[in-house]
């Protein structure tokens, strides 16, 4: 304890995601191959549309960014999750705890990233014929200084009201990582004005980007219906397929955790959905867009015929 100080804890301590010691080895492992696929993934698409001319286009610039905040988001709490699985005692300071909370700034800017991807997509088949304008340049770079911007100003709402906490005694973690909810357990103070903090800013960040996606995609479907030849019809529904199940992975998950009350049967729950959209999405990402993605693979394949 710190006497004198507002904040009385000095460290808290991390349940993890299992109390099983049995688990922690092979667990430790996993996450280990999983942050290496998902490094793997998302710096190889970042090196392919950077050395790719062809793929100098409004969607990757988008997809790039994308890559980008996956391998930041995945960064903030994966070594410390590893150093859990070795030790006995899971301790985190209190200058550390709230460190991770950049994990929010990263979360929301995919938010508004997958919404603006779905945006590009509706252009791209709706209005083919202004999408140079539509998509210039000017225009991208706003919708990722927007995307930043809204995820940098909701993460410190969200920062600025837990700094105010007081945390008396109680330092034991329910989860893994500093999440909001958990943390909000222990403090000795009202969480309610939190709580509200937290739902409010759920709430925009996830009907905002679906509002966003949702008219987009019912565009492009009413398009889509009216398109006469079959092989159009089908190049547009591989355009938006890829796009379609990476926000059904992030957005359910994400939900799921956040749009609940934080009782302990909920948060014990939301350790398995947290490890979906903080481990498991940025890994699928990646891969979701290449393999899926006939002018991304034409890229490795150029890439790696110039190095050989």
């Amino acid at each position: 304890m710190a006497p004198g100080n507002v904040c009385f804890v000095t460290e808290f301590i991390l349940v993890g995601l299992t109390d099983h010691p049995d688990l922690q080895l092979p667990l430790f492992f996993l996450f280990l191959a999983m942050y290496m696929v998902t490094m793997l993934g998302n710096l190889g698409l970042i090196t392919l549309i950077g050395l790719n001319s062809h793929l100098h286009t409004p969607m990757y610039f988008f997809l790039f960014n994308l890559s980008f905040t996956d391998l930041c988001y995945s960064s903030v709490f994966t070594p410390k999750m590893w150093l859990n699985f070795l030790s006995k005692m899971n301790v985190i300071s209190y200058e550390g705890c709230m460190t991770q909370f950049f994990y929010c700034f990263f979360a929301l800017s995919e938010c508004y990233l997958l919404s603006a991807m779905a945006y590009d997509n509706y252009v791209a088949i709706c209005n083919l014929l202004l999408y140079n304008i539509a998509m210039s340049p000017k225009v991208c770079s706003s919708l990722m200084f927007g995307s930043y911007f809204m995820a940098f100003s909701d993460a410190m709402a969200n920062t600025g009201c837990l700094l105010r906490l007081t945390f008396c005694d109680a330092n034991i973690i329910n989860h893994y990582f500093c999440d909001i909810l958990p943390v909000l357990q222990l403090s000795c103070m009202s969480t309610y004005v939190n709580e509200l903090v937290v739902f409010i800013v759920v709430s925009i960040n996830i009907f905002v980007p679906n509002l966003t996606i949702f008219f987009s995609y019912s565009f492009i479907l009413c398009s889509i219906l009216h398109m006469n030849s079959t092989e159009s019809r089908s190049k547009a529904f591989s355009t938006c397929s890829s796009h379609i199940i990476a926000i059904s992975l992030f957005f359910g998950s994400f939900s799921f955790m956040y749009l609940q009350p934080s009782s302990a049967g909920s948060m014990n729950k939301g350790k398995i959905s947290s490890v979906f959209y903080t481990n498991v999405i940025p890994m699928m990402n990646p891969l979701i867009y290449s393999l899926r993605n006939k002018y991304v693979k034409l890229a490795l394949r150029k890439t790696l015929s110039r190095r050989m």
